[in-house]
């Protein structure tokens, strides 16, 4: 009963397979550097940042980048550089914590529906393309209206409009597996359902699952810097990228550096995540591998 996928094999054996089919990707290692650089800087933020986030000083407001402000300050006198190494806390977890809820969610649904079949298929996915009826943004928007802004709504807004893509997904995958000859024998040898979704369902759609967890952490912090832009994200003075683009917009003229410096890390960190996930995608789906 050998599995179609490489998350059936041992696991020290598929990881060491991965790890070297990654590190083959210059794309892959580039964008994971890229990332562990803004992990590190929001890990060390403490330690890095020479002024405290919110602290304010409007005898220095818009300054431009000097030795006492590496990269300027904004209106309110605020250190930009030490709110941009903060502001990657709030990105990095808007990000993996948001995929993460809906990446629980999602799976769930989607194992009970393709698992159960029947009605209580047809009630669980009636639920998920009721989800998918909406926009992400505009799902998280109406979230966020409702029950208030700050920066675990955010979390919890993001997660819950990535339920049903990955419900969706799953369930495919789930009755593409179920059928397959290994599974049947499994069945048929009075193995639990249980020990059947532990050993050859879930490692065999765990690639594709992966796969979409690792796109859906870019348009998560994508999405969590919209709605701080919109004003329906964190709570000023949080230090937040979408937020600190928003604020400098009306001085773009005078003091470019408010929204530009934000801007260019928000669009470094989607680049290093674009790039490593592209380069999980060719490691883990094998119709993509070169070898």
């Amino acid at each position: 009963m050998a599995a179609d996928s490489a998350f059936a094999a041992a696991p020290a054996g598929r990881l060491a397979r991965l790890g070297r089919q990654l590190l083959g990707q210059r794309k892959a290692v580039f964008g994971l550097a890229v990332v562990l650089a803004f992990v590190l800087a929001a890990l060390f933020a403490p330690w890095l940042a020479p002024y405290p986030p919110t602290e304010q000083n409007f005898a220095d407001a818009m300054q431009g980048p000097s030795a006492a402000h590496w990269l300027g300050t904004d209106s309110f006198g605020q250190d930009i550089y030490s709110r941009l190494l903060y502001g990657a806390r709030s990105a990095l977890w808007v990000g993996f914590a948001s995929v993460a809820l809906g990446l629980a969610g999602g799976v769930a649904l989607g194992l009970l529906a393709g698992l159960r079949g029947g009605r209580s298929e047809w009630a669980l996915m009636r639920v998920v393309d009721g989800l998918l009826a909406f926009p992400e943004l505009i799902m998280a928007m109406a979230f966020m209206a409702i029950f208030g802004l700050g920066l675990s709504n955010v979390v919890y807004a993001l997660g819950l409009s990535f339920v049903g893509p990955f419900a969706r997904m799953v369930r495919a995958d789930v009755l593409q597996v179920k059928s397959r000859p290994y599974v049947e024998a499994a069945r048929l040898m009075g193995v639990p359902e249980r020990d059947i979704v532990a050993r050859h369902i879930l490692p065999n759609i765990a690639s594709p699952i992966l796969i979409q967890a690792g796109m859906r952490v870019s348009i998560a912090i994508l999405l969590g810097s919209g709605l701080s832009f919109l004003g329906l994200g964190v709570v000023p003075p949080t230090p937040d990228w979408g937020l600190m683009i928003s604020e400098g917009r009306g001085f773009i003229t005078m003091a470019p550096w408010m929204s530009g410096v934000p801007g260019l890390a928000l669009a470094l960190l989607l680049v290093g995540l674009n790039l490593f996930a592209e380069g999980l995608r060719d490691a883990l789906d094998p119709r993509l591998r070169k070898d």
